[in-house]
């Protein structure tokens, strides 16, 4: 590796904010990605008035950002001496961004970071494997490995983001033990009318009783 080369960082943290590191050290990629692809969009209701011949675009919401990327693990020897085992690699790389962590109930979440200018917070949502080089008695030597990543933002700071409580922008809401649907859209939206239309976009099928630790996206509710 020359002098001054910056690799890739992922990390892995333990609560939403990204403050608490993982005790898992964060995996250093071997090879920089040749690539990423950074996906950003914007999401609007479109009605079409009928004094117009175009359709209005009335915001509706801005979608996590999604970060996608390829590296490549060679364990041959030729990029790093003194790592040279496959598999323990990909057992690290899955420590810090797949496996599930117990003490809070779910994979961690992670950074990625490549030098100054490219931070990321999200959590994973794909890990595709394809082993490319093998020894004569089939160890792999040699894994491309495909990462996708959605952009995290805990639900404190959605809400200060969202800045108002109108049920056309959408909300991350965090459920604790003993809530209902009505009695969280009357917190959010102070009316609580709306418990239907969350319930079918969150794919639940009841409304009382939800599961604590859980987060529900409050959707934006097109009104006639």
């Amino acid at each position: 590796m020359g002098a001054g080369l910056e690799l890739m960082r992922l990390t892995a943290y333990t609560d939403e904010n990204f403050q608490n590191a993982f005790k898992a050290k964060p995996y250093t990629v071997m090879i920089n990605p040749e690539s990423l692809k950074w996906d950003r969009s914007i999401e609007y209701n479109e009605k079409q008035s009928p004094d117009s011949s175009s359709a209005s675009q009335k915001y509706r919401s801005t979608p996590s950002e999604r970060l996608n990327f390829d590296i490549v693990i060679d364990c041959t020897g030729i990029v790093d001496s003194k790592r040279l085992d496959l598999m323990a690699e990909i057992a690290l790389l899955e420590s810090v961004v797949y496996t599930y962590n117990g003490s809070i109930h779910r994979p961690n979440f992670v950074k990625v970071q490549w030098g100054k200018n490219l931070v990321f917070n999200g959590v994973l949502k794909s890990f595709d494997t394809n082993f490319t080089l093998f020894k004569p008695d089939g160890s792999p030597l040699r894994a491309k490995v495909s990462l996708g990543f959605s952009e995290y933002i805990s639900p404190d700071l959605v809400k200060k983001e969202d800045g108002d409580e109108s049920p056309d922008v959408t909300h991350l809401v965090p459920v604790v033990e003993g809530d209902t649907l009505p009695g969280l859209c009357k917190k959010v939206w102070n009316d609580n009318s709306y418990y239907i239309q969350v319930a079918q976009y969150n794919g639940l099928n009841k409304f009382r009783n939800l599961k604590g630790g859980d987060n529900l996206i409050f959707p934006p509710i097109i009104q006639a």
